[in-house]
């Protein structure tokens, strides 16, 4: 480990997921001198276009949506100051049950091992001491979250690397908390009866199953302007209507669920690298 720098490595589905759910330890350990690699598995062609344009619209262009969003992508990257930006360029998939899930060469369409081989010379390359992804259910569903789960975890048990290995969730009181919030700012909430209020309440974990709390409140800012270059999918990102102190309140704790590790360090923990320095 002497003559290499500890290296994170961020596995996510679509441009601006990297500022979502992890724009705070990415800027956070890239502060601290760790090399930080994020791996985009797909174009997001199936964003919003110019104007808030959707996809199905006669005047959404997938080809300038993709150009478009890896500017974004970049410039977010420069915000966190990540060392790496590594894209596979799979075909966004779209939201589950969208025909573009099926179409050829979209994410979810893709083999699991040849998605994995890919990812896997990338882990050999970088060689990271910790490996941030989702959980088997892409945290709230969507496939291409899926698929990149899939792939992580494939990638890993084809190389004879032991990163910790990390999948993002969302504590449920931090979840109930969410849904003041957008309720306070007018984002489209489900009923508090509804079926779709109880789906939602399911997602993520009960707080002490959470296993990783790492707080990344200095770094808020940087994580709503990463955000907030991903001005193109601005109308979907109901963070960036709350302005930066409400937003680093309510966004400045990322949680995790820890699934291997060989260092032993005791949980719950405060850090990713907890047991490697």
């Amino acid at each position: 480990m002497a003559d290499r720098p500890l290296t994170l490595m961020a596995v996510h589905a679509h441009p601006d997921d990297e500022a979502t759910g992890t724009g705070g330890v990415l800027a956070r350990y890239a502060a601290e001198g760790i090399r930080t690699v994020l791996v985009t598995c797909t174009d997001g062609g199936c964003g919003d276009g110019p104007g808030g344009v959707k996809p199905g619209d006669p005047r959404h262009d997938p080809a300038a949506v993709v150009l478009m969003r890896r500017q974004e992508l970049e410039a977010s990257c420069e915000v966190l100051k990540i060392s790496d930006l590594e894209t596979l360029d799979y075909a966004d998939s779209g939201m589950a049950g969208w025909p573009s899930n099926d179409a050829p060469g979209s994410f979810w369409n893709t083999p699991v091992e040849e998605g994995a081989a890919r990812l896997a010379r990338l882990m050999e390359h970088y060689r990271p001491d910790v490996v941030v992804t989702y959980d088997e259910n892409g945290f709230y569903g969507h496939p291409d979250h899926i698929q990149a789960h899939r792939i992580t975890m494939a990638a890993l048990e084809t190389t004879s690397l032991t990163p910790k290995t990390y999948w993002t969730t969302m504590p449920h009181s931090m979840m109930r908390r969410f849904g003041e919030v957008m309720r306070e700012y007018g984002g489209d909430v489900p009923e508090p009866d509804s079926a779709e209020a109880a789906a939602i309440a399911e997602i993520g974990l009960p707080d002490d199953e959470i296993t990783t709390w790492v707080d990344t409140t200095p770094f808020s800012g940087q994580k709503f302007d990463a955000l907030a270059a991903h001005a193109s999918q601005g109308e979907n990102i109901f963070f960036l209507r709350m302005g930066k102190e409400k937003f680093g309140e309510l966004m400045g704790m990322e949680t995790f669920v820890r699934v291997k590790d060989a260092t032993g360090a005791a949980v719950p923990e405060n850090d990713l690298f907890a047991g490697l320095r």
